[in-house]
Formats: C-alpha cells, structure tokens, sequence
C-alpha cells in the first residue's frame, strides 16, 4: 500500500518549467478558450479541452530527459528507449465520495506523440491507479511526479495512451477525506476519470483504438482490479475490459487485517491503519463513536483529517503526529526469523492503536471492521477477461498472501486459464533476465548506506516504493502485449 514516492525520476522536476507548452496561436492570434461544463454529473470533464502541463514533442526530446539524471538512465535502461513524445495533459472531472456524495477530482492524460508506428494511428489505452501518498498536493498528471515518470517511460513513450486520477481527496478535490480502499468509490472514480478522459480524446489527438488495459501498484493494484470487477459487473455496456495487470494490491483485505491485528504488523502500518479507519467510518459510519475509542490519547485529536494533508510519509513521524508502533505488545512470533524481525519492528511504545479496540476486533467476528474488510475484498467476482497479478515474494508491505489468495480463490471458481500471477524472485515466472534484473537490484539496495543501518535494512525499507514497481511494471507490460499480440 505504500507510496512509490521514493522512486524518482528526478530529471522531471527541473523539466516541467522548461517544456511547457505554448498556448495560443503565432501572428498575435488569441486561441479559443476550453468549453467549460459546470453541470455535476459523474464523469464530466470540467474544462476541454485539458490543460497542457508539458510537451515531449519526440522520442528523443523524453529520451534527453531521462539521460539527464542518474534515476532516469536507469529507468530507461529498464523501460527501453522511447518510441514516442509525450503531451501531458490535466484535467479536472467530477465524481463521487464513499457514501456517494458529488464531488471532484483531477488527473492526468498522456499521449503518445511523433511519426513512429508506435506512436500514430489507433493506440491503446491504459486506465492506471496510483500507489499510497499521503500529501494532499499529490498529482500525477505531472511530469515532476516520480511515479508518473514511471509510468510515463513504461506505457505512454512506447505508445499507449495514458488516464490516470490523483482520486478524490487529492489535489485540487473539495472531497474533505480520502476513501482509502473503498472499493465502490475508488473503482466509481477510476471509471469516471476515464469517461472525463474520453471527452477530451478528440481535441487532444489521442486515438483509441477500443483496447482497454487496467494497471495499478499497491493501493492502485487494488483500485485497478476492484475497477476491473465494477466495468464487469456494473458497466459491461459501457467498458469493455481487454485485460487487468494488477501490481502488489492487497486484494485479500480481510486475512491481511486478520495477520495485521494478530500481530503480524506490516511496515508502514501506523500510516495505512488510520487512512483504512477512516475511510470506512466516512463510508460506513459504525466503526467507532470517537476516534478516542481506536486510537491512544496522543494520536486522537485530528488524526481524521492529518491524511492526505501537507506532511510527507517521513514528516508524519518526525513531527510526533504518527509513532511507528502499531500496537503496544504482542508481535506475531512464526517460524521465520526475518518475519518474526518485521512484526516486532511494529510493536512497542509509543503506540498508535488501543489494546483495547484491538481485542473488541479480535474477539467479536461481527466487529464493523471485518464486515467492512469483507465489502472491500476482492476475493468475490470471477473474471471474465485476462487478469494478471504481480508481486514481489518478499513484500513486507502488502504480503505476497495477497496474490496467493486471490489467485487461489480465481483458480477456485474455474477460470484458471485467465490468471497470470508473476513473482519478481521467481525466473520460472518472469524469465531468468528480469529474475535476475530484480536480484541485482536488491543487491545494489543492500550495499548502499544511504538506506539504512545494515544490507538486510537496506533492502526492507526499498523493496515495496523502489525495488518492486519498475519490474512488475515491466512484467505487466509484456502480459499486455501478449494479450494483443493474441487479439484476446
């Protein structure tokens, strides 16, 4: 669930002032406005056309780019060279919160540019989910933003034509909250990102070619897959999925909080818990009476509206609004030393939840936080399409359970034939190269001081935000172009 914040594309941020592209005509002419809709209904485009936020017009001007800093040769040395420019587009739509009231939201269009087959003529698209942040300002139309760069290297350059949403609650959404992994209202704002997208696509020169893929990392690969299971069961008439890549999702939400509140606390679990909390409260509205209830006195006051906010992941702890420790005592003990490694480091004091709230969760199978955990599974539909799931085996973030047991549950219904699952350490299902690609990786994190005390450190703290996304990302991509290269 984590962000992928630290993985940077740091030439982006230098950049977007310098190629932002003109608008209005030469000879003094004054080009027409955008048309303004004002009207509220979901998946209406505010402005269109869309801003303009930066222009590649070539390959080679988004290849100059990445050369131009050490993050962004390696990306390209793991995306490959670009095909094509990229417009980066902004737009604002509107859609709906967790108990469905109007509001906004902004995203971002990419489209591809340049005289390359790759990059004329009808073109896929890719609806892409973002991963957890926690700074209200996040957005991902932006060239600066690390994981639009990403994406934009990864899709966008070799072709693709890219929607992506910073969802509500971000940005520039008068959404007061974020409904962090309410299922119906990201995948209802995922959908009405992509129906804004497609008003824009004529006047923007992005021509789809009726293909449409679904992607995201972390929290996105949930956002992404609980989209594919709405356009299937909600939307069949008006979206036709071609296939989903859903990359490190926690899509078995209900075992994940069972591991979490036994005291197999993941990293990063003091952030994720009071986003969950109170994304279910807004939803629900039954979780608790008062913060007080869930959270230790230190923490109560405002934690409702601290995400997303100004404060970075790291700031949330320095500044005391967040401590590390998830629960006061009672890490999970197992068999494995570097697990048992893990839960501790999210145990003792000072601590962020109640003990007593914990037990009123474990105790009671009826607590409104297993009856929300289970609305919010995706381990309740059957795929019709092609869905691939990546991951990497390791994750101390989202546990590889999460794959696990979605592609048992997948497999259980009978459509075995429609899952791909591909574990980044594993050359039996991503190739030796890419295996072997991810594993050099992991060694250059463990040697590196910079990223924490000691190589096993290192490694923990890079391998859900950095280590993970550009080699799932990478393993998505093939499965997607397998599946058109098989007119599936």
């Amino acid at each position: 669930m984590m962000s992928m914040q630290t993985f940077k594309v740091g030439a982006f941020a230098a950049l977007t002032a310098a190629v932002l592209t003109a608008c209005g005509g030469g000879g003094g002419d004054v080009a027409p406005g955008p048309a303004i809709d004002l009207t509220t209904a979901r998946g209406t485009l505010v402005a269109n056309p869309p801003v303009v936020l930066a222009s590649f017009p070539t390959a080679t001007d988004f290849k100059n780019v990445l050369n131009s800093s050490a993050s962004g040769k390696g990306l390209l040395q793991i995306a490959g060279d670009p095909k094509c420019g990229i417009n980066f587009h902004y737009m604002e739509y509107n859609t709906v919160g967790a108990v469905g009231e109007a509001t906004n939201a902004t995203g971002g269009i990419m489209v591809p540019q340049g005289t390359d087959p790759a990059c004329t003529g009808p073109r896929p698209v890719l609806l892409y989910s973002h991963g957890t942040t926690v700074e209200k300002s996040y957005n991902i139309a932006s060239p600066a933003n690390g994981e639009a760069g990403l994406v934009a290297a990864m899709y966008a350059a070799q072709g693709w034509i890219v929607v992506t949403s910073n969802y509500a609650g971000y940005d520039a959404s008068r959404l007061p909250y974020h409904p962090y992994l309410v299922a119906e209202q990201q995948s209802n704002d995922m959908i009405d990102a992509l129906r804004a997208a497609r008003k824009a696509f004529t006047v923007v020169g992005a021509n789809d070619s009726g293909k449409l893929f679904l992607s995201g990392y972390s929290q996105g690969g949930h956002v992404s897959m609980a989209t594919h299971k709405a356009m299937q069961s909600n939307y069949a008439s008006e979206f036709k999925v071609t296939a989903s890549g859903n990359m490190s999702g926690p899509y078995s939400l209900t075992n994940t909080l069972r591991t979490v509140y036994a005291g197999g606390v993941n990293a990063g679990a003091s952030v994720f818990t009071p986003l969950i909390l109170t994304a279910w409260q807004k939803a629900y509205g039954n979780l608790y009476t008062s913060p007080s209830d869930v959270y230790e006195a230190a923490y109560a006051t405002g934690i409702e509206t601290l995400m997303p906010g100004p404060l970075t992941f790291t700031q949330l702890f320095t500044s005391g609004k967040l401590p590390t420790k998830l629960f006061a005592t009672g890490a999970l003990v197992t068999a494995d030393p570097a697990l048992n490694a893990l839960f501790a480091s999210g145990v003792g004091t000072p601590n962020l939840l109640k003990e007593s709230y914990r037990q009123a969760v474990l105790t009671n199978p009826n607590n409104p936080a297993w009856v929300a955990a289970a609305k919010n599974d995706l381990l309740s539909w059957t795929p019709a399409r092609p869905v691939a799931m990546c991951y990497g085996a390791q994750d101390p973030t989202v546990f590889g359970t999460n794959t696990s047991d979605a592609s048992t549950y997948f497999t259980g219904k009978g459509v075995k034939s429609l899952i791909s699952v591909f574990n980044v350490e594993d050359a039996a299902t991503v190739g030796p190269t890419l295996a072997g690609a991810f594993a050099a990786a992991k060694a250059s994190a463990a040697a590196d001081p910079a990223l924490g005390a000691s190589p096993a450190e290192r490694v923990l703290g890079a391998y859900h935000g950095s280590l993970v996304p550009p080699f799932c990302n990478i393993a998505v991509r093939s499965y997607f172009q397998g599946v058109l290269a098989a007119g599936l």
